[in-house]
């Protein structure tokens, strides 16, 4: 009877002690055979809220079961009210798991690690970086002016400090005041792996960029989207919702582009990356879909590398006069997902093609074999 009394008990305060929890575990598993280094990870909230419903998002740590020491993380909101999303950043070896902790606790100061935002007092610019690159994308109010470009810019830097404000603040961003520069020539191409239609062998651009919206801002991943205004394609009219992200640690940004368009057949789109007319060093891995460039020297400002990752099936790929073109293609109103960045040698990161290309082979794995996370 005492036996059935406890046990009773045990039923009735269960849902309390569960109500109680204080600290939850996280394990992360990498299949890999490559070792994760700065990797940022995503945790569903719903699933932490559900093991830890009482956790206070303002007083709450991630720490690393084996150093006992906090690592960054960050609330991870898509644009909407709740969040969505906990990102932790962690280094995971091949074959190996992180195990992590939620629990209750005073936070400290992390550095930020990624920013973003418009720059209306440069022509309608829409600037973002991390701890190891920055880009930007070109606005309405650059259209029809001696400067106006079309694709993807890229801002070298060789500091893990955010330097956007700073140069826009200087106002001379093409000259190395000590951080980097901007000496990357867009003109009148794709960039750094920007996407458009590619209908009867012709690259089709938009317009520059029209509305923007900030989705989140660091300190592990920025997200923005971008929308161009309806463009003409071959007599298809076209328009495109851009959704990019980039993370801590990373030299490539994630696009997510949605293209509506006035066809029922698929649509066919290229990711470029703009040539220069000296000789740099190419590779063009149609079976993998990545695209890479060493690009030659530019006098004492360095080597930029550029390069690019679809995860659709690439039709072909090839050398024009001024870009490199990964051909693919995608259906109306439906996300087309891909990859594209970019390293500087002066950073002292990545120094040469070779590892400039291994970099890419590697990041492609890395998203064959995404790590695996799962809440205890």
């Amino acid at each position: 009877m005492k036996f059935t009394k406890y046990l009773s008990l045990l039923f009735l305060f269960l849902p309390l002690l569960l109500l109680s929890q204080t600290k939850i575990s996280i394990e992360v598993q990498n299949n890999s055979d490559l070792d994760r280094k700065e990797a940022v990870v995503s945790v569903k909230w719903e699933t932490i809220l559900s093991r830890f419903p009482q956790i206070d998002t303002s007083n709450f740590v991630v720490i690393n079961s084996a150093t006992k020491k906090q690592i960054p993380c960050q609330l991870e909101h898509k644009g909407l009210p709740a969040i969505q999303n906990l990102l932790v950043q962690v280094n995971v070896k091949a074959k190996g798991t992180a195990l992590l902790s939620i629990q209750k606790g005073k936070p400290i100061a992390f550095p930020t690690k990624t920013y973003a935002r418009y720059v209306p007092e440069r022509m309608d610019d829409f600037a973002w970086e991390n701890d190891r690159i920055a880009f930007r994308a070109y606005g309405k109010a650059l259209e029809k002016t001696r400067d106006d470009a079309y694709g993807l810019d890229v801002w070298v830097k060789r500091t893990d400090n955010m330097v956007i404000n700073e140069r826009y603040k200087l106002g001379e961003y093409h000259v190395d005041h000590g951080n980097g520069l901007d000496y990357y020539k867009v003109g009148f191409t794709l960039g750094a792996g920007s996407m458009a239609p590619y209908i009867k062998d012709s690259v089709y651009y938009s317009g520059n960029y029209h509305r923007w919206k900030l989705l989140d801002n660091g300190p592990l991943r920025s997200t923005f989207k971008l929308e161009y205004d309806t463009w003409d394609a071959a007599g298809i009219k076209v328009s495109c919702t851009k959704t990019i992200s980039l993370d801590a640690g990373s030299q490539l940004n994630r696009i997510e582009n949605v293209y509506t368009y006035s066809d029922s057949k698929p649509l066919p789109v290229a990711v470029g990356i703009s040539k220069r007319p000296e000789n740099g060093i190419v590779s063009l891995n149609e079976q993998q879909g990545i695209l890479g460039y060493w690009e030659p020297v530019h006098g004492k400002d360095g080597t930029t590398g550029v390069g690019s990752i679809l995860s659709t099936p690439v039709k072909k790929m090839l050398v024009e006069n001024n870009q490199l073109l990964a051909i693919t293609e995608t259906k109306n109103n439906e996300p087309i997902v891909y990859y594209t960045g970019a390293v500087w040698d002066k950073a002292g990161i990545i120094t040469n093609s070779a590892q400039w290309f291994e970099y890419l082979d590697n990041f492609s794995e890395e998203l064959k074999k995404p790590l695996l996370v799962s809440v205890k």
